[in-house]
């Protein structure tokens, strides 16, 4: 009987649990009975559950809870098209959260992601009328809040078809399309590579003007100091031979005399050095007791 008690005590205990849902701070909560959305009797309008403690019906009704906070719609870039039928390539982002959970939830089925969908839809519909009664010149360097803030009121319409309302749009970049953007590339590079090789080759023509003009310079000046190193060896051999006349002139026979020791030097140098002479050379005659040269 005791165990019975402690049984009946604890499916009540899990029916309380069962029949108290929270919605948080930052949610609201949508009541399905039996798949079918819980409506108020008298306005036959969808139930919206405030944040708080609610009750519901164990086993029949199911709770579905959507988020009230503040959503951002960052997708990917999208292309638009300029007055000028030039292709741009627009990343943009918007603020947007849920004002009207029953429109809300008809047109998305509670979907954060169908949500975007649509929202992104209604953006960009203003973003492309916008961009397309402008040039590229005007987008880049106009006010592009000014068209920001027209495609903000022309978001605006999705507070009645979707129960959302957009608090802000902004534009973060635009950018050319990428097969655009490398064909720009490629040119400038095509053009910077003509006038490099431009450069290169006036700067390849100077270089040989002025190697020809230093190896013309260089010529001359080596035939000049040829020029003059002949002239001056000419000159010191000129000087040396009449030195060598002048000394001949004082004294013919110690000149002799004095060339003869040089030669004497010269030849016994070195002990291995052996000369093959006649005993009455000329060559020897100052050796000879008479110490005078033969007269012939």
């Amino acid at each position: 009987m005791k165990n019975f008690s402690i049984a009946i005590l604890v499916a009540l205990f899990m029916l309380i649990i069962s029949s108290v849902f929270v919605i948080n701070e930052g949610q609201r909560g949508i009541v399905f009975q039996f798949s079918k959305i819980k409506r108020d009797t008298q306005t036959d309008k969808m139930i919206v559950f405030e944040p708080g403690l609610h009750f519901k019906i164990p086993f029949i009704e199911t709770v579905r809870k959507m988020d009230a906070r503040i959503q951002t719609l960052d997708e990917a870039p999208d292309r638009f098209v300029t007055s000028e039928k030039k292709d741009l390539m627009v990343d943009s982002y918007a603020k947007w959260k849920i004002v009207n959970f029953s429109t809300y939830f008809l047109r998305t089925s509670g979907s954060i992601e169908n949500a975007k969908a649509l929202l992104k839809q209604k953006i960009n519909n203003g973003l492309r009328t916008e961009f397309g009664t402008r040039t590229i010149k005007e987008i880049v360097s106009g006010d592009r809040s000014t068209f920001m803030d027209k495609a903000l009121a022309s978001a605006k319409s999705s507070k009645e078809d979707l129960g959302i309302e957009v608090i802000d749009v902004r534009v973060k970049a635009i950018n050319l399309p990428r097969e655009v953007s490398t064909s720009i590339y490629e040119r400038m590079r095509a053009e910077r590579t003509a006038v490099a090789k431009e450069h290169r080759s006036q700067g390849q023509e100077q270089s040989e003007i002025i190697r020809a003009t230093i190896d013309a310079k260089v010529t001359v000046m080596l035939a000049d100091a040829q020029k003059k190193a002949s002239t001056v060896r000419g000159e010191g051999d000129a000087l040396a031979a009449k030195v060598y006349a002048d000394s001949y002139n004082q004294d013919a026979e110690f000149y002799s005399f004095y060339r003869s020791l040089q030669a004497y030097e010269n030849s016994f140098n070195s002990k291995s050095d052996i000369m093959v002479v006649k005993p009455d050379s000329d060559f020897f005659h100052y050796l000879k007791q008479d110490g005078k040269k033969s007269k012939k």
